[in-house]
């Protein structure tokens, strides 16, 4: 199995040098969901976090940003999405990201081959910092039964609503969100919020 320090996650992002301490005791504080995952954009509690200012200061060269956070259970890719921005995703448990490249989309169709998708795992207490063109998704849980809480850094606004919800053709019809276009699989029941169903073939499982 790959992990973020090998050399094969490279084209994806890199490892990120930070403090997480503080980060770390504020998301175990944060009631998790039964079952299935929950996204937060924006958390006031790690926001008043000293590491809030340093990702927006030296990470995103001083764009404001928003640090929420995706946590709960997973283990499939269900879709992949991207942004326009660079993602940080801080590890607060052991997980395992599903990663891809932007430029393996087909340009005609707008599909993609899960096939094509690499699995990374990334131990707690580790920062990434995923590229604009990386594919990504949820995270997925490091164990059958275990939970998995990820802090996630974007531009503010990332993820709000967006105000066109009638899609036009090529790429607009992927645009999900603010600064979100996503690719869905036949199987995550995404279509019924309006995504684009792209994802050629299984379904990854993790």
């Amino acid at each position: 199995m790959l992990t973020v320090n090998d050399p094969q996650f490279r084209p994806y992002g890199r490892v990120l040098k930070l403090d997480l301490a503080a980060f770390e005791a504020a998301i175990k504080k944060v009631e998790l969901p039964k079952d299935g995952t929950m996204y937060e954009p924006s958390t006031p509690a790690f926001e008043a976090l000293p590491l809030f200012t340093e990702l927006q200061d030296k990470i995103f060269g001083e764009l404001p940003i928003e640090f929420g956070h995706c946590s709960g259970r997973n283990h499939k890719l269900n879709a992949v999405e991207y942004h326009r921005s660079s993602e940080v995703d801080i590890a607060a448990t052991d997980l395992y990201l599903m990663l891809g490249k932007q430029q393996d989309i087909d340009p005609a169709t707008f599909h993609y081959e899960t096939k094509r998708i690499e699995t990374f795992f990334v131990p707690a207490g580790t920062a990434v910092e995923l590229y604009a063109t990386t594919l990504h998704f949820a995270p997925c849980s490091a164990g059958p039964d275990a939970e998995f809480r990820c802090g996630v850094v974007l531009p503010k606004g990332t993820n709000e609503p967006i105000k066109e919800t009638t899609r036009g053709a090529g790429e607009d019809r992927l645009l999900f969100a603010n600064n979100k276009w996503l690719i869905a699989h036949a199987e995550s029941g995404l279509e019924k919020d309006g995504a684009f169903v792209g994802l050629v073939g299984e379904n990854l499982t993790r």
